[in-house]
């Protein structure tokens, strides 16, 4: 990831508006902001969230709060609590998220 273009500013996240996605179940709302190809979010995903596809996109997500389990498509789970947080390149191992509980994370991608 390079970063260019990016003059210092500040983000006031309560003043971002928010996005509704559907999962499989439960639903995922973004506050998201563009900085030339790299998309920062917050997103918190309601408690049974569960996504609706298998995403190939690289991250770093960090876990705000609440809870997170990420299937591999190799079958592998990963389980992150508040405080933990994973990266994977693009085009690396397709994933997707749930959350029993509900989740708070800030991704960059």
């Amino acid at each position: 990831m390079r970063m260019t273009n990016i003059p210092f500013a500040t983000t006031d996240w309560s003043a971002v508006a928010e996005t509704r996605h559907p999962g499989e179940s439960g639903e995922a709302l973004w506050r998201t902001q563009q900085f030339g190809e790299i998309r920062v979010r917050l997103v918190r995903y309601s408690p049974g969230y569960l996504a609706d596809h298998w995403c190939a996109k690289g991250h770093v997500l960090f876990c705000m709060e609440g809870d997170l389990t990420t299937e591999l498509q190799d079958g592998r789970i990963v389980e992150l609590r508040a405080g933990m947080s994973y990266q994977v390149a693009d085009d690396t191992m397709p994933h997707r998220s749930s959350s029993k509980q509900g989740a708070t994370l800030f991704i960059v991608d």
